[in-house]
């Protein structure tokens, strides 16, 4: 089944569609992101897409004096016709406009013409770049709906539960209206709520909750999914592995924030694993971290942070041979010893609490990087969560066995159409157009942006960056503006928040351990005077609404007070301020000992630091700000390889499970 069948009726006819997996070779690779990189030069807003708005403007002037029951009653017959005939210009027009006129009844909200180009695009099976603030959320429901009035199960895919949540509810009444049901995937679910979700027409989920979802259908199916062969087997079994599926294939997913989705997580591949006995390893582990705590750096092993890697020493080797000597088994051989007390020093020294996890019902619980949330049901592999476990003093959780494993990149590649939309999309086009296949095209702005940028500071040291930050934050929210501050971890918000508190200034925390006020702490950043302080958590999907005395203030002032791996997640924190036209201020702080420059560095620039440490410690920009850049490349270009090694790891995989019939 091509993705050309999706423009054709009969879309759904075969049990579980999904598409065949497409190796990629180098040279595709290479050809295809050249090729990807010119497209991003196209003009914004070319003829055909002006010629597709006019026409949804001219069919929606003939429905605004319709009534409600006649507006419903032209989606029946709009979703027959999709269902017949298949989609085209005409036909996804008329259904744009039918989706338009509804917004405005039932939400109150009517798409802009930008906000067509947009959906259009996303119809068609691209990655379409929008500003933040431009209205994502709206747009997602023109192709979604078209898609779902064609007879297509639609996926609506982001990044976390609260944004699926809210934005299903949020979008619910217009659904409804065109006779669409709506369905919502969240963490807890049991099977049959999942279930229930999944047969509705749109399903809103996230990356992490759909792939694994996935993956139990696979386990059930067991790579079966032949129309006949389904049949036989709801003939000849009680309980059928038809009815046990949850999802009713992969045929069309608009990705929200597809950047992050697509590429940012999708540099570690997801597993599913069954619980394995802890008992006999836990005195192995235990060892581990006794011999791990008895060695010393630099002398018996070396700490590589750039690289996520212990090196151990001659006279590491031989103190871990004396330490273990006495205790045989896996203890016996060099390879083996060595691994196990690498993992340990490993947990010790590389992996931080409140940076890379968070110890939270007794739980030691890991925190992604991109997102600032808790992935409670996520687990380190061989052995280095049970001696992280240790390290924290919490109960031993069992090692997992593996059951079964995918990519994001293999598994977004599954979808019969694939499409997406974000607002920083251009700096990774060739990544997007040589693994998934996926063209991107900008949107233009519906109003020019107000957006004040005040560029970027960086001092000497972390001390002298945070009390930049507080004088800042004193002034601006003294004004009576808002203050938005943006933090790579919990420990640096924790930080941070402990200044505010000594200094008196009122404030609101939004980290992995205050999560469930996410919402509450949302809406009210946007208030007089307010000043939040955030990890990556605020750095996506997020809607601040600004209090109108606030615009006449210079509206939100946003403060980053770390560069992140990517620029693009900078440019996601910006963007929550001056939406749609509002006013709003951002400014960096850095320091130079922050762990962009560190990791990258290493102590190369100490020379630096201390010529200009003097006083407040302000570095000169036009020395450090290239040098933070080349750092931040270098780290891009880093994890896309590393994307590229584990897509290539899948592939090799799958070649040696082909021979036992397997394909996960």
């Amino acid at each position: 089944m091509s993705r050309g069948q999706l423009a054709r009726p009969g879309l759904i006819s075969g049990y579980y569609p999904e598409r065949a997996d497409e190796r990629i070779t180098p040279l595709d690779r290479f050809f295809v992101g050249l090729t990807a990189q010119l497209e991003t030069w196209a003009p914004d807003m070319p003829l055909t897409d002006r010629a597709f708005a006019a026409r949804v403007n001219l069919a929606g002037k003939r429905l605004k004096d319709t009534s409600d029951l006649s507006l419903r009653q032209m989606a029946g017959d709009i979703s027959a016709k999709l269902k017949t005939k298949g989609l085209n210009d005409q036909r996804s027009a008329q259904a744009f406009a039918l989706i338009r006129e509804l917004a405005g009844r039932e939400l109150g909200m009517r798409h802009f013409d930008v906000q067509l180009i947009g959906g259009r695009t996303i119809l068609n099976g691209k990655i379409a770049e929008m500003d933040t603030g431009e209205g994502k959320t709206l747009t997602a429901t023109l192709p979604a709906a078209t898609m779902a009035m064609a007879g297509v199960p639609v996926h609506v895919v982001t990044v976390n539960d609260f944004l699926a949540a809210r934005d299903a509810d949020w979008m619910r009444p217009l659904y409804n209206a065109l006779g669409l049901s709506v369905g919502v995937i969240l963490e807890g679910m049991d099977p049959e709520e999942r279930r229930a979700a999944y047969a509705c027409d749109i399903t809103y989920c996230t990356n992490k909750q759909l792939a694994f979802d996935y993956l139990k259908d696979r386990l059930i199916l067991e790579q079966e999914t032949r129309p006949m062969h389904m049949a036989i087997d709801g003939l000849v079994h009680a309980h059928p592995r038809s009815a046990r599926v949850m999802m009713r294939g992969l045929c069309y997913a608009i990705v929200d924030e597809a950047d992050s989705v697509l590429v940012d997580e999708a540099r570690t591949p997801l597993i599913i694993t069954q619980p394995g006995d802890v008992s006999e390893m836990e005195q192995t582990f235990i060892r581990a971290i006794e011999v791990a705590r008895s060695m010393s750096g630099p002398r018996d092993f070396t700490i590589d942070e750039a690289n996520w890697r212990i090196h151990l020493t001659d006279l590491g080797k031989a103190q871990i041979a004396r330490v273990s000597s006495r205790w045989g088994g896996v203890w016996a051989t060099d390879t083996h010893r060595e691994e196990l007390t690498t993992q340990a020093l490993s947990a010790l020294y590389l992996y931080h609490k409140d940076k890379h996890y968070i110890v939270q019902d007794e739980r030691v619980q890991i925190v992604d990087e991109y997102t600032g949330r808790v992935m409670s049901d996520r687990s380190w592999e061989r052995g280095l969560h049970q001696m992280i476990e240790l390290k924290e003093g919490v109960e031993l959780t069992g090692r997992q066995e593996t059951l079964i494993r995918i990519s994001y990149q293999r598994f977004f590649r599954r979808y019969m159409r694939l499409s997406g939309m974000t607002g920083t999309a251009q700096e990774i086009a060739a990544e997007l157009r040589a693994v998934y296949r996926l063209k991107t095209r900008r949107v233009p702005n519906h109003k020019r942006s107000k957006r004040k940028h005040l560029g970027q500071r960086t001092y000497a040291t972390a001390d002298q960056k945070w009390s930049a930050v507080m004088r800042v934050i004193a002034k601006e929210s003294g004004k009576g503006r808002p203050v938005l501050v943006g933090t790579r971890s919990v420990a640096a918000s924790e930080e941070l928040a402990g200044r505010l508190v000594e200094a008196g200034i009122s404030h609101r925390v939004l980290n992995a351990r205050q999560d469930g006020d996410e919402a509450e702490i949302v809406a009210a950043a946007g208030q007089p005077g307010a000043v939040t302080v955030a990890t990556n958590m605020a750095g996506r999907g997020t809607d601040i609404t600004l209090a109108p005395s606030v615009r006449d203030k210079g509206g939100l002032m946003v403060i980053m007070t770390e560069m992140h791996d990517s620029a693009r997640i900078d440019r996601q924190l910006f963007g929550r301020c001056a939406r749609q036209g509002d006013p709003g201020t951002t400014l960096a702080i850095t320091a130079m000992d922050d762990d962009l420059m560190r990791l990258f560095y290493g102590d190369k620039l100490n020379w630096m630091t201390t010529v200009f440490s003097f006083g407040r410690g302000r570095m000169p920009g036009w020395i450090v700000h290239p040098l933070m850049r080349l750092a931040q490349k270098a780290t891009e270009r880093k994890h896309s390889a590393t994307r590229r090694n584990l897509l290539r790891t899948d592939d090799a995989l799958e070649d040696l499970l082909a021979f036992s019939g397997r394909t996960e």
